[in-house]
């Protein structure tokens, strides 16, 4: 397994990582913890989780299980230090996380102290704000994005006190980096702005969404990434399944994520199977399976720390692992591009 660096933090993590959102929910614990130690002996140095995790559905009484199941495992096998460990603390507007309540130095402190008795943990590895205060245009809201309402001084007078926070939890040893999610590149920019000036820690990761059916991190943000070693860790690069072709010609496999959540958080249209089909088609003349060749194109961009990948069951993790091996060839890297021209912003 590949190492890459986690920004400028001195911390490499594995080019694959290891999600966890559906631990609670679909993957029971004793299967959960099962993933755990398959990824870890795959050569998976690196585990990603939330609060607000399970998902599918997000409910007030599961809020923060996920994180639970993973301490459980800490707990049992001695091993929290064999691997690095991302959480993220909920941004505004999630009325089953605080009320809704915005990222603060107010709420730092405390939601810190929360996943770390979750994680039965002394320390966060890497500590992200899963989505602005300000909102994001991420998850389909780019089609009717208008950041004109924006307060500016608002915005960075919040961003100086969230790492206000951050600085003092760094200095307690609670927490070692400091990642965005869902972020965009103004956004971004600011924070490593501010760090610069000496506010607070420097933003070492971006998450956010990515794969071949979702490439808007392929410009302003490519460009940020590569100059400012802020490395990508990218969520979905499966599309939900999409480009598993399992959802092709309207079927439903029982217990998928569509047969939870049908619209897939909005990814399903009329347009998304067509240009799925264009990819395994690639994938078939060339003898290579649809999910290694999704993985293996998104673990070769220039800007890629980690792909975050989730499995339901076992066997799916097994089928994922086996990826690594895979390194796509020039005339493949090629017809994906003409491929992604012909069918844009499927979603």
């Amino acid at each position: 397994m590949k190492m890459n660096p986690l920004g400028r933090t001195g911390i490499e993590v594995s080019e694959l990582c290891l999600g966890t959102m559906t631990f609670g929910t679909q993957t029971p614990e004793d299967e959960a913890h099962d993933q755990i130690e398959m990824a870890l002996e795959a050569g998976v140095n690196f585990i990603d989780t939330a609060e607000m995790y399970p998902v599918n559905p997000i409910a007030k009484e599961t809020v923060g299980r996920s994180e639970e199941i993973i301490g459980n495992w800490n707990a049992k096998s001695g091993r929290r230090g064999d691997y690095v460990l991302a959480t993220k603390h909920s941004g505004e507007g999630l009325a089953v996380v605080r009320d809704g309540e915005a990222i603060s130095s107010r709420t730092i402190a405390t939601t810190i102290e929360g996943s770390l008795k979750r994680l039965q943990s002394d320390y966060i590895d890497l500590y992200q704000f899963h989505w602005p205060n300000r909102g994001s245009y991420m998850f389909r809201k780019n089609w009717s994005y208008d950041p004109s309402s924006q307060n500016r001084e608002q915005t960075l007078d919040n961003m100086r006190d969230c790492l206000e926070a951050l600085h003092k939890e760094v200095q307690r040893g609670t927490i070692r980096a400091f990642g965005l999610s869902n972020e965009s590149a103004w956004g971004t920019a600011q924070w490593l702005r501010l760090a610069e000036e000496g506010t607070g820690p420097r933003v070492a990761s971006i998450q956010n969404e990515y794969s071949l059916l979702c490439r808007m991190y392929d410009t302003d943000l490519a460009e940020l990434s590569v100059n400012e070693d802020v490395g990508l860790l990218a969520f979905s690069p499966l599309g939900t399944g999409l480009l598993t072709g399992k959802y092709q010609g309207g079927a439903v496999p029982e217990g998928s994520r569509k047969s939870i959540n049908p619209e897939l958080g909005g990814r399903h249209s009329p347009r998304v199977y067509d240009a799925v089909a264009a990819y395994l088609e690639i994938a078939a003349r060339h003898g290579l399976d649809p999910v290694h060749m999704a993985l293996a194109w998104c673990r070769s961009r220039p800007f890629m720390a980690s792909a975050i990948f989730g499995a339901t069951r076992q066997e799916q993790l097994d089928h994922i692992l086996k990826s690594v091996d895979l390194v796509l060839s020039p005339e493949i890297l090629d017809e994906i591009n003409q491929i992604h021209r012909a069918h844009p912003m499927p979603y």
